[in-house]
């Protein structure tokens, strides 16, 4: 792992905020919502991003990446946070680049890696069969038949599983079992697989997939069989902390909006910025931001040296940016007034997105939960 210096990750964080905000801005994510995209991102920004060697930053360079670990990655996702840029970064970047570099095997990794690297693979994680994330509750299934396994089952909020050409799909192969679960890498094309692609309230895209008698070869198990636990915790914390970091980019952005709002919007002759009330809620708000950042990097440090407390990190880092995301994205609603609830204003969308955001991955209650555990509480 290449783990960049301080003043190169300065210079990544210098060359993502300017892609961004020239390339993605806001207004770019609004006409893909108002568009109803097919895809849901733009197609020509991606391959930008491909451009900039993103999708390789968590492949090791023996594996063709750059290797530059989570810290890196994080700094591109806050960037990415600041005008809300939709793109395949988490699903791909982060969770096909980690699943496929740390635990395929030889074959895999040579099958795959190269298209992922060269833009011609989107990934998807199918885990999630219930409204709440509970990735360890599955009831989707792999049965061994014939060399081979069938896979019956449903998945729901599949991030960008409406235009991935790779499912990695996790299910239950041995009933009654610690573990039992395999996580199996199935192509979306194949015969038996249904996609419903479902519009959210952040104008992302997730999917429902159903799967009817599926079938794949041994080839397409991805680690152990009846072993994917840990694997599956690595996976999610590294978008859990990904997904941490963009949030961060977008509640820092959607602050700097609402104290430029302070600053210009004037009442009883005077600007509202200096009334000690908002004074008091700005300041409120300035603080959590800062611990959210702290723990945020906390976590992608954790992730990069592959610390034994790196499951607490993920999930604190994940429960406190929902919980500021929230707050930040609230406060700015109510700072900017009753042009802050019109579709007009860009500020809105930033609350659209905390409500996606908190619930991806885990909301509050799931990681505060696992967070004790990881405590021994």
């Amino acid at each position: 792992m290449n783990t960049l210096s301080a003043e190169d990750l300065e210079m990544l964080r210098d060359s993502a905020v300017r892609f961004f905000d020239e390339q993605m801005p806001v207004s770019a994510m609004r006409e893909i919502r108002d568009q109803k995209h097919p895809h849901g991102f733009d197609q020509d920004m991606w391959q930008g991003m491909i451009g900039m060697g993103w999708n390789a930053v968590l492949v090791d360079e023996s594996n063709g990446g750059l290797g530059l670990g989570h810290q890196s990655m994080g700094v591109i996702m806050e960037a990415a946070g600041t005008t809300l840029a939709a793109s395949p970064l988490l699903s791909t970047a982060v969770v096909g680049a980690c699943l496929l570099n740390t635990y395929a095997s030889a074959g895999q990794r040579e099958k795959y890696l190269p298209a992922l690297l060269e833009g011609k693979m989107l990934t998807a994680l199918a885990i999630d069969e219930y409204r709440r994330h509970q990735p360890h509750m599955i009831n989707t299934t792999a049965e061994y038949r014939d060399k081979q396994f069938v896979i019956n089952g449903a998945k729901k909020f599949v991030l960008d599983g409406h235009v991935a050409d790779m499912l990695f799909v996790l299910a239950r192969s041995e009933a009654n079992a610690s573990d039992g679960l395999s996580l199996f890498a199935i192509e979306s094309n194949q015969s038996g697989i249904e996609i419903e692609r479902c519009h959210m309230v952040d104008g992302r895209n997730v999917a429902n997939v159903h799967f009817n008698g599926v079938t794949c070869s041994e080839d397409a198990l991805i680690g152990k069989l009846n072993n994917a636990s840990t694997m599956i915790n690595r996976c999610l914390d590294a978008a859990r902390v990904a997904l941490a970091s963009e949030m961060l980019g977008s509640m820092t952005e959607a602050f700097n909006r609402t104290i430029e709002y302070l600053k210009i919007r004037t009442q009883f002759d005077v600007p509202i910025g200096s009334f000690q009330a908002l004074k008091h809620r700005a300041a409120e708000m300035f603080c959590q931001i800062e611990l959210t950042r702290s723990a945020v990097l906390e976590a992608q440090r954790a992730l990069d040296d592959n610390h034994e407390a790196t499951a607490r990190l993920a999930s604190l880092a994940k429960a406190k940016a929902s919980t500021t995301f929230e707050l930040v994205s609230n406060e700015a609603i109510q700072m900017h007034g009753g042009i802050g609830m019109t579709d007009a204003e860009e500020i809105g969308l930033f609350l659209k997105r905390a409500r996606v955001a908190q619930q991806t991955f885990g909301d509050f209650d799931f990681h505060a939960d696992r967070y004790a555990v990881e405590m021994g509480f």
